[in-house]
């Protein structure tokens, strides 16, 4: 299961225009919806997509690829190169207009996420250090384990930017 970043408005204008599912029907094969604004595909060496945009507005999916035999006895079949190429061309294709962001701001928007991630679980660990080194009163204790609670249920939900902006407040609080 992946989570991508979507460009403002994005969602909006798929939606207006039918929904992730026509959008999935112009790139993959038998494609049906399954939810809300949901659908199920697939094409080639993609066995099953499915994906929907989640409640932050991120595209969500899964995608299960040919492996093992199944993918050397495709690839050796007529064409199955070429169709495996079509196959990740497509995808591509299908997650810029999506997202609205291409290949390598999909890839940049993913470090920048992994880098709040990053760094609200640095603030964690440092601010139960400070709370071990010194003495800190009950209060500020306290005030503490509630920030690192909501830093640790915003790192659950993957709302990366919402644990950064938590793990700094925690870092000021020391």
């Amino acid at each position: 299961m992946e989570t991508f970043e979507v460009k403002r408005g994005i969602v909006k204008s798929v939606s207006s225009d039918g929904g992730l599912a026509k959008l999935a029907g112009q790139y993959f094969d038998e494609v049906s919806e399954s939810g809300e604004d949901a659908f199920e595909a697939t094409f080639g060496i993609l066995t099953n997509i499915s994906g929907h945009y989640n409640e932050k507005g991120k595209l969500t999916i899964d995608v299960v690829q040919m492996k093992g035999s199944d993918l050397e006895d495709f690839l050796s079949s007529d064409g199955g190169r070429e169709q495996a190429m079509e196959s990740r061309r497509r995808w591509s294709s299908f997650l810029d207009e999506a997202t609205g962001y291409g290949s390598k701001q999909r890839g940049d928007k993913a470090k920048e996420s992994a880098k709040k991630a990053s760094k609200a679980k640095s603030a964690i660990r440092q601010g139960r250090h400070m709370m071990k080194m010194t003495e800190v009163d009950e209060t500020k204790a306290a005030e503490a384990e509630d920030l690192i609670t909501e830093i640790e249920e915003a790192l659950e939900r993957g709302d990366n930017t919402r644990a950064a902006s938590r793990g700094e407040k925690l870092g000021k609080l020391f």
